[in-house]
């Protein structure tokens, strides 16, 4: 049976004395061990500040650490000969690599143009508050570092749908660019502001045919390059569906392989979105359960939080096979724009309940592995310190998920304060089976059937919340106790 299992391998302030790239090889072997099938990495090539920058601000795709661009050779990960070491250490232990797809936008050009443009209102996409005029805008990338290797191809003011700045006129702003092939936005999937096709930068114009050319052909050369095994795509609300489907599309024809697709498609509070989504996309990706995290969040913000409904309203809920549950990522941990972390003491319940269930692809974080600590600016402008705890639970619940987590899933949501639910085992994963029960209130304990096959065996808390043991009636049944606000893990002995 193989059982995935994802971990987003960085954050958004990875500071180690030891570079990404690096600290992957060297950590290949553990994470195996730990049933991890899945490394997502974060964005590999050159983006606007060089060796800092996480990769979202993408510049050059063909620079994976290879040039002397924006100040630097290396990314802030390392350099490209070790990030294609890396792949392949991880595939030597059999754990497949996901690459982060920036699609949306460049920046970081590398020269003005003259550019027919109409100012935008930011509440409202839709709305022009000009009429067409011409400025200076940074929309030429040539990419002089790279001098045309790999790739000549220069993308210029037709490459793009929309800029944020008037150099010419020291204006910040939306600026929608006047172009042959359209002259609003594309078509995209969300509707927020009006239209959410531009979300910062440059923004991509996948109406022009040459784009949707050349980002096929650049596809083509990473995964040749670097034997990827999948792709996260980055902020696909902003980007044409059609275009997406057409690339996806050309990469498992070229190559003949079935590729492991995830979007960030973040949504909190309407299961609908990513329905349409998944259905205007035919199933090619898997989603990201950005609901499933936001009731983790609120779950463990909220005293009165019904327990019972913590799946209600998600992905996993509704289309458990596409969808990647995760507790926390690099937009929702604390000081980012969708900062919304998962407080420490709810989160072993979180992956409990993302981990040793049936439904869903798990993704761990990395700071829930490692721990981290970093600093930046809060909202007022002061620096604010931020330390993020390794969770002491989370190599078990992996381990658990790996070796016990098998067989028929009984389910006790039934409590507004205690869940729980069982998982049978199969004959041949010996000792496998488990019960879990949480509480976000008081101590508490469970009434479940876990199998007869279990008739009569001993069962302890691999957490070790729980001291005693528990031993399963002639029936199939016992009664699973938990702590206050804790979960534990039962097992047989």
């Amino acid at each position: 049976m193989n059982k995935q299992l994802h971990i987003q391998y960085f954050h958004w302030y990875y500071n180690d004395h030891v570079l990404l790239w690096d600290k992957i090889a060297r950590e290949a072997k553990n994470l195996a061990t730990l049933g991890i099938t899945n490394v997502w990495l974060p964005p590999a090539y050159k983006a606007t500040t060089g060796g800092l920058s996480v990769g979202y601000d993408a510049y050059d795709l063909y620079d994976l650490g290879e040039f002397d661009q924006k100040g630097t050779v290396s990314t802030k990960y390392g350099t490209k000969e070790a990030y294609v070491k890396a792949i392949k250490v991880l595939k030597e232990h059999h754990i497949d690599t996901i690459a982060d797809i920036v699609f949306n936008h460049k920046a970081g050009a590398d020269e003005l143009e003259r550019v027919k443009v109409r100012r935008v209102n930011p509440d409202n996409r839709l709305e022009f508050l000009s009429e067409e005029f011409e400025i200076d805008g940074w929309t030429k990338f040539n990419f002089p570092g790279r001098k045309e290797q790999y790739s000549a191809f220069v993308w210029d003011h037709q490459c793009f749908s929309g800029i944020d700045r008037a150099e010419d006129l020291q204006e910040e702003g939306i600026f929608s660019i006047q172009n042959e092939y359209g002259n609003t936005w594309e078509d995209v999937p969300s509707a927020e502001m009006g239209n959410y096709d531009y979300l910062m930068f440059n923004d991509i114009e996948t109406r022009n045919p040459a784009v949707r050319e050349e980002l096929k052909r650049w596809g083509e050369w990473y995964y040749k390059t670097c034997g990827m095994d999948g792709f996260r795509m980055d902020a696909v609300k902003h980007i044409s569906v059609s275009f997406l489907n057409e690339w996806i599309d050309h990469m498992k024809h070229t190559f003949q392989r079935d590729f492991f697709f995830v979007a960030e498609n973040w949504v909190v509070d309407n299961v609908e979105t990513m329905e349409s989504y998944l259905h205007q996309t035919d199933g090619r990706m898997q989603l990201f359960d950005s609901i499933l995290h936001h009731n983790f969040f609120m779950a463990s913000k909220e005293d009165q939080f019904d327990m019972s409904a913590i799946f209600e309203g998600t992905l996993l809920q509704s289309h458990p096979e596409l969808s990647v549950t995760f507790v926390d990522n690099h937009d929702s941990q604390p000081l980012q724009a969708l900062e919304s972390y998962v407080d420490f003491w709810f989160r072993p319940l979180a992956y409990a309940l993302i981990l040793l269930r049936m439904q869903g692809i798990p993704c761990l974080f990395y700071p829930d592995l490692y721990g981290c600590n970093y600093s930046d600016l809060g909202e007022d402008g002061n620096e604010v310190s931020v330390e993020l705890v390794a969770l002491q639970e989370l190599p078990v619940l992996c381990r658990l998920r790996k070796d016990v987590a098998y067989g028929q899933q009984r389910d006790y949501l039934d409590h507004p304060n205690c869940i729980g639910f069982t998982r049978e085992g199969l004959d041949e994963h010996p000792n496998s089976g488990l019960a879990v029960v949480m509480s976000n209130g008081e101590k508490a304990f469970k009434d479940m059937e876990i199998g007869g096959r279990h008739a009569g065996k001993t069962f302890t808390d691999a957490l070790g919340k729980c001291q005693e043991e528990v031993v399963v009636n002639e029936e199939g049944w016992a009664q699973f106790p938990c702590e206050e606000r804790s979960v534990s893990v039962w097992v047989v002995k």
